[in-house]
């Protein structure tokens, strides 16, 4: 039962790790993009509009961050939990 427990325990912070993440690169992506472009296009990021240059480049630079973020979180979970390799 107490291994049971354990894998529970540890797909559930895993969960919460995915929804986080996820999360934040939706707002990124979606959020800045779009719904906030008309306030982020007061500010410039090379000679382009922030909302423009969020849409195209910003929120594929986030997305590489976040699974750098996932594997580190990831990572120290796993040593939590005593499954590392």
């Amino acid at each position: 039962m107490n291994q049971s427990n354990q894998r529970q325990r540890y797909w559930s912070q895993n969960l919460r790790y995915l929804i986080l993440l996820l999360s934040i690169w939706f707002l990124v992506s979606y959020g800045a993009g779009i719904l906030f472009k008309d306030f982020l296009d007061q500010f410039m990021v090379g000679g382009f509009p922030l909302g423009f240059w969020m849409a195209q480049q910003g929120a594929i630079y986030v997305f590489v961050l976040l699974i750098f973020v996932y594997v580190a979180l990831m990572n120290r979970l796993d040593k939590k939990f005593d499954v590392n390799e």
